[in-house]
Parts: structure tokens; C-alpha cells; sequence
């Protein structure tokens, strides 16, 4: 969403304790936090929702091989 955008480029985010993990070909980004946008009109968002990571398939090809070896968290 346009509001979460604005957020993030505000810094008002935060990774800590979020992962990503990959679900029937997608990779999705889970427990992380962005705040509400302060000028956003409506409702605005979830701040903590699972979202879903726009990957072109060679990158999602390229993680998921990564993954495969040994030690390789995501």
C-alpha cells in the first residue's frame, strides 16, 4: 500500500524478530513492523501483517538454492 511506502521511507519500520519464508513458490515477509503513515487518509494498514515480497523467479530460484546449502538462513 501507498501508505506503508511512505512509512518506510520515513524509517518508521522495524525488522527485528521479523523473517521471510517461502510458501508454494512465493516469499513471504513475516513480524515485520511499519508504522502507519502519520498523513495517510482512511483506514491505513496492518502494521504487522505478512507480506508478500514482489521477487522476479530467477531470485526466488537463487534464494531457494541458496537456502539448500548448508547454514543459509532467510
Amino acid at each position: 500500500e501507498g501508505s506503508e511506502v511512505k512509512s518506510l521511507r520515513d524509517g518508521k519500520a522495524n525488522l527485528k524478530d521479523s523473517f521471510a519464508h517461502i510458501r508454494d513458490g512465493e516469499v513471504f515477509l513475516v513480524g515485520a513492523y511499519i508504522a502507519p503513515y502519520s498523513f495517510s487518509r482512511g483506514g491505513g494498514h496492518d502494521p504487522e501483517r505478512t507480506r508478500k515480497l514482489l521477487l522476479h523467479r530467477h531470485e526466488i530460484d537463487r534464494v531457494t538454492g541458496s537456502l539448500a546449502e548448508k547454514g543459509l538462513t532467510l
